[in-house]
């Protein structure tokens, strides 16, 4: 059946800053999804996230990235970064962390060392006047073949579960 997901790989932490999960891309697939059913952090901040390559977490200035922030008791705000060295604006909880949050992204050819890796992403956490929304759309500028990620928060530590799926 074409778009269906065939899982692949499972990270989890607990009180960490931050979270690798690697070997999760192959030539077997163009596309993957990401999804993060928990995350529970110590402090009101951003969602973060690095590349791996060859040479590990690509901590350079590759990511450029647009992104949607839908405050729920606020208009709403776009980021633009290019150049970065990190994509920034993954997901926002503030504090009260633990009434829940979630991601879901795709993927886009990280395995093919003669194209860029896409990312997009959508999520969702709670605020201190109400929920807070992210739509993000992002590029890592390096054709190479990237082989995991790296999740972190702003600061402080979190619990993160991840889990990583093939599109068939």
């Amino acid at each position: 059946m074409p778009g269906s997901l065939e899982f692949i790989k499972s990270a989890t932490g607990s009180s960490v800053s931050s979270l690798q999960i690697t070997d999760c891309f192959s030539d077997t697939y163009d596309v993957y999804f990401v999804s993060i059913t928990k995350l529970d952090r110590s402090t009101a901040q951003y969602l973060r996230l690095k590349v791996i390559d060859s040479g590990g977490v690509d901590s350079t200035a590759n990511y450029d990235l647009a992104a949607l922030e839908m405050e729920s008791s606020t208009s709403f705000a776009e980021l633009k970064n290019t150049n970065q060295d990190q994509f920034t604006s993954l997901q926002y909880q503030g504090t009260g962390a633990d009434d829940g949050a979630g991601l879901s992204m795709y993927v886009f050819n990280p395995f093919d060392s003669s194209s860029f890796t896409f990312f997009q992403s959508q999520s969702v956490g709670y605020y201190s006047s109400g929920l807070i929304g992210h739509k993000m759309i992002g590029v890592h500028t390096v054709a190479e073949q990237i082989l995991g990620l790296e999740f972190f928060p702003t600061s402080g530590t979190f619990d993160l579960t991840v889990n990583v799926f093939g599109v068939k």
